[in-house]
């Protein structure tokens, strides 16, 4: 029940966010790791940083709730090659549509190893935000069963990390919601870093986690997929020149070896960083796909 009162203390002291409903501080004391940035939070408004978050210093997540809830809920992560994150061109936009489908949505703010957090703090913050999904399901008001995550790029690469590795202890529990599960009940990982090994070791998001121990192994999602792995979904561009389709190739191929479910989509053309994709664009249809899926397994739809 501690975790109960906690969320809600949360709430109320939460300013609201823009474009965003409530907010959920994952870490009501001290957090785990060590760092921090050498500013203050920042947004950025030119080019490909416009909308894209950085210096991060409190973790969190944003509420965005539809105006009919079908129970489900997707944790939405913004890529960013681990020192930004796309809010404003992909995290928010996406849950903006998840919510116009009934799907409760929380974007994620977490710490970036390119802003001085130490390498680990994405997968701490990722874990806890999952916890308090599932130990908070009733004050939320959705289904502990239907808990999802959506990852872009490198933020593809934390919801595969959850999705392969959210049972791993990534920090010492800190309170009675960290006994929970955070593996997620489904992942959709779209234009996905996936893996730390040659010869697709050329991404941001490698040089970020180059540090941690035996990182090349531990961070490649496609090495830890098992028999506790949940269904993923994958939608990359053919012509991807940051995150090569190999990426998500390697995951399915671990998908399938470990006979888990698993559902590709690769796009002709459609580049990087595409969000939802441009309008008329072969990218633009991954969101229908996502939701196709998701609603054939079950999660989208009413209990």
């Amino acid at each position: 029940m501690r975790w109960f009162a906690a969320l809600v203390l949360l709430l109320v002291a939460a300013p609201a966010a823009a474009r965003g409903g409530e907010v959920i501080n994952l870490w009501p004391g001290a957090m785990p790791g060590r760092g921090k940035p050498a500013g203050p939070e920042k947004t950025g408004n030119e080019g490909s940083a416009s909308g894209a978050v950085s210096n991060v210093t409190t973790p969190r997540m944003v509420v965005v709730r539809p105006k009919n809830p079908n129970g489900a809920a997707v944790l939405v992560i913004g890529g960013g090659g681990y020192f930004r994150i796309q809010i404003g061109s992909a995290a928010m936009p996406t849950a903006q549509w998840l919510a116009e489908r009934g799907i409760t949505a929380f974007v994620l703010y977490y710490r970036l190893p390119g802003d001085g957090w130490n390498a680990d703090a994405p997968f701490q913050d990722g874990q806890r935000a999952m916890r308090l999904l599932r130990g908070n399901w009733k004050t939320l008001g959705i289904d502990p069963r239907r808990i999802g995550v959506l990852g872009f790029s490198a933020g593809g690469h934390l919801a595969g990390t959850l999705a392969t590795r959210g049972g791993d202890a990534f920090y010492p529990a800190a309170d009675a919601v960290d006994q929970l599960s955070a593996v997620p009940d489904f992942a959709a990982l779209i234009y996905p870093v996936v893996s730390m090994r040659a010869p697709i070791d050329t991404t941001r998001t490698f040089r970020e986690l180059k540090g941690l121990p035996g990182f090349r192994d531990a961070f490649s999602a496609e090495a830890h997929v098992g028999a506790a792995t949940p269904p993923v979904f994958l939608a990359h561009a053919a012509d991807d020149p940051i995150a090569a389709p190999e990426h998500s190739l390697r995951l399915h191929a671990a998908m399938l070896a470990a006979k888990r479910p698993v559902e590709l989509h690769l796009f002709e053309t459609g580049g990087h960083s595409f969000g939802l994709g441009p309008k008329g664009s072969a990218v633009s249809a991954w969101p229908d796909l996502f939701q196709t899926w998701a609603s054939r397994h079950g999660w989208l739809k009413r209990p």
